[in-house]
């Protein structure tokens, strides 16, 4: 795939990221049901609106979706693709249902079982996050959107950050979802003679912090889904940074068999 062709996928995928995040805003402050799936996580109108909308808008570029919300896809046709898309159309459920902004659009791109390319789209904000894997990251607001093209993408660029030093270690974690064995971490940490400042964010905004330098660590001791992760780990490999399965060196992959992740380090 060229330097130009997929560039241009990540400015629909970031276009098609706003559109969804309008679709999931239109029911944000409405009175709205909320459903448990056969996993008990909740489900709302706003899941289903934002999915409908990107299945529609990215099967127009001929790949195969995986989706939070179309899971069923039996691995044995799965493992025949090469590239396809893996969305999460509302990341956060619990922090949309609690209306406390922290919720994604997470949209990516992946090369057999790596990601390439990846979006994070914060409604609530309107701004995205967007990295191309071997190029850059960017950050995307509203005022921006309607200047998007090829030739203003470097505009867009997010400037270098700097991973904490003086011993001080920042932490992020889940807001909703912290483990016994994350907080086992943290302590560990502070053993060690760090000075561990904790950020609590939720969704994968968590990845938007690493590669904003304003984290340096995100521990997940607790189940994730491939499609929580992905975006955010190819605008993490963009950056110079990565995730690890804990414990080991590995690199997190994907379209497993299960598409549960394991354990991992983001950092």
């Amino acid at each position: 795939m060229s330097e130009q062709s997929i560039a241009q996928l990540l400015i629909n995928a970031v276009q098609t990221s706003f559109r969804a995040g309008s679709e999931i805003m239109k029911i944000y402050d409405l009175a709205f049901e909320v459903e448990l799936k056969g996993d008990l996580s909740p489900l709302t109108e706003a899941d289903k609106a934002s999915h409908e909308l990107i299945i529609k808008e990215l099967s127009a570029f001929g790949y195969p979706i995986l989706s939070e919300e179309g899971k069923s896809i039996p691995f044995e046709e799965r493992t025949a693709w090469t590239k396809y898309w893996c969305v999460d159309p509302l990341d956060g459920t619990k922090e949309f249902i609690k209306r406390n902004g922290e919720f994604t659009v997470n949209i990516a791109l992946m090369d057999k079982d790596t990601p390439i390319m990846g979006v994070i789209y914060q409604p609530v904000k309107e701004v995205a996050f967007a990295a191309i894997v071997g190029g850059n990251v960017y950050r995307i607001d509203s005022a921006g959107l309607g200047k998007l093209s090829a030739d203003t993408l470097d505009s867009y660029r997010l400037t270098d950050t700097e991973i904490s030093s003086q011993g001080e270690i920042k932490v992020v974690a889940s807001r909703s979802h912290r483990s016994v064995e994350t907080e086992d971490f943290i302590a560990d940490l502070k053993k060690q003679g760090s000075k561990v400042l904790l950020v609590n964010s939720g969704s994968a905004l968590k990845f938007c912090l690493l590669a904003e330098g304003k984290a340096d660590i995100y521990p997940r001791f607790a189940p994730t889904m491939e499609w929580d992760t992905a975006a955010g780990h190819a605008i993490l490999k963009a950056c110079g940074r990565n995730i690890i399965l804990y414990p080991g060196t590995a690199e997190m992959k994907y379209n497993k068999p299960s598409l549960v992740n394991d354990w991992f380090i983001a950092r």
